[in-house]
């Protein structure tokens, strides 16, 4: 089970951290994801982390922005994501995919999400 939380309400330029706790799973080992989506748009790819962890993956419209990072001992994955701005507003969700390392990151689990709004 993925649980997200530590989304809400922004305001442009601001700053959020976004929490994905893992219970059932070790997210060591697994590949760890973020995704949004914004009303009437599609899920899309956000930022992943490889499972070894030494590697990201970032979106073009996220880069330089946002950071993925992980706790193997909270066993919990963070989005940190600064200089907000209003086209970030989405549900964010968190996502898993066992061993990932590279290529396209496909999910084997998803969270329920966690709303971020950013207002200008």
């Amino acid at each position: 089970q993925l649980v997200e939380s530590g989304g809400g309400l922004v305001q442009t330029g601001g700053s959020l951290s976004v929490s994905c706790a893992a219970s059932g799973r070790t997210v060591s080992d697994y590949g760890m994801g973020w995704f949004r989506q914004a009303p009437g748009k599609e899920r899309e790819f956000v930022a992943a982390m490889t499972w070894s962890g030494r590697t990201t993956y970032y979106a073009d419209a996220v880069k330089g922005r946002f950071t993925v990072s992980r706790d193997n001992a909270k066993n919990t994955v963070y989005l940190q994501m600064n200089s907000l701005k209003p086209e970030d507003t989405a549900v964010y969700y968190c996502a898993a995919s066992y061993r990932y390392s590279t290529g396209t990151f496909l999910p084997a689990y998803w969270g329920q999400g966690t709303q971020v709004t950013v207002y200008s």
